[in-house]
């Protein structure tokens, strides 16, 4: 491969963190400074088009790479109150979710120029199966980061000039969140206020995001205790092993005085669990009286009927990393007792 084209020079390869085993480099992911909180203006996207990008696709068949480097944006939608965005775009190669590469953010611009490069380990043979995703975002300091729109390359051979430098011009399609099958979560609450016992039974999952290049997860489900931001205790249910769609019917419960029922609130985490790294966040969701919607409305419908168990279904959304913190300070929880470890 010939890497001396200006547009794959390898000045722009070490600047970037280097891949362990490969003697190239790898797109650095790492958090962005902050922002207002923006504005939504996809009503004047329903035509599904919110700007387009430019990005260049190439093929290393010696080291078994594909090369892409994402270089702008152009017309992408306002998302703040200045009339600005501040967009970065994220990349998976479809199916693994494990392997994320991010870009900078690049602050108040609807034309963004990235000049950025990220490598994919991956065999010729397998990108008949790969898809490569993008997601443009806009930041925002303040609450969860808007997505402005996606875009989805497959059938990476019928390209013209792949595997050589094929340069590409998308359209950035829009869509209502970047959540697709990240999958669905069923469980039943019941809460016992006479005891004071509120108990979560996990019931199953199903369309789960595959997160293992093997196309399967190996899925538990981690539940979280929380009051005023802090994790007070947490459970977590057995491993399924090579599944999207797992079944459980196991019960946690956590004792919560009637005092304190309204003060907290659960984080269910769907998570992939991994014998060699760290285990992965699937997909969260949240009940509570201050979740959103569905998460709220099966809270109050718990509370409704007391010593029944309420089941519903809840879609997974993608986690984006909220801190949480330990502990039980706080007046409306310090009638909750902590764990005794994390």
């Amino acid at each position: 491969m010939n890497l001396s084209n200006p547009d794959f020079n390898m000045a722009q390869f070490q600047r970037q963190e280097s891949l362990p085993g490969l003697g190239l480099s790898l797109g650095r992911i790492k958090p962005e400074l902050y922002k207002q909180r923006s504005v939504d203006g996809d009503e004047v996207r329903r035509n599904n088009s919110c700007g387009r990008l430019h990005f260049i696709l190439k093929y290393d068949c010696d080291l078994e790479q594909l090369i892409v480097k994402i270089h702008r944006a152009q017309d992408l939608p306002a998302k703040d109150f200045s009339g600005t965005s501040d967009p970065y775009v994220k990349i998976y190669l479809l199916p693994d979710r494990k392997t994320k590469h991010q870009t900078k953010v690049h602050r108040k611009t609807l034309n963004p120029v990235f000049d950025e490069v990220f490598l994919f380990p991956v065999g010729y043979g397998e990108l008949a199966t790969r898809k490569l995703h993008f997601s443009v975002y806009d930041f925002d300091r303040f609450s969860r980061h808007d997505i402005i729109g996606q875009v989805v390359v497959d059938n990476f051979l019928e390209l013209n000039d792949f595997p050589r430098e094929t340069r590409l011009c998308r359209d950035i399609q829009y869509v209502t969140s970047d959540n697709v099958d990240l999958g669905d979560l069923m469980f039943s609450l019941c809460y016992l206020p006479t005891a004071g016992r509120l108990t979560i039974t996990m019931i199953k999952a199903q369309n789960l995001k595959a997160m293992d290049i093997t196309g399967a997860s190996d899925p538990y489900v981690k539940v979280s205790l929380m009051c005023e931001g802090r994790r007070l205790k947490k459970r977590k249910t057995s491993t399924k092993r090579n599944t999207l769609n797992p079944v459980y019917n196991e019960a946690i419960v956590f004792d919560v005085p009637p005092e304190n029922i309204n003060q907290i609130s659960l984080l269910i985490a769907v998570m992939d669990y991994d014998r060699v790294g760290h285990n992965e966040v699937i997909g969260v969701c949240r009940v509570g009286s201050e979740a959103p919607s569905q998460g709220r409305d099966h809270w109050g419908e718990m509370l409704m009927y007391p010593r029944k168990p309420i089941a519903h279904w809840h879609p997974l959304i993608e986690w984006v990393g909220q801190g949480t913190t330990s502990g039980s300070q706080g007046r409306s929880c310090n009638s909750l007792k902590p764990p005794l470890s994390p």
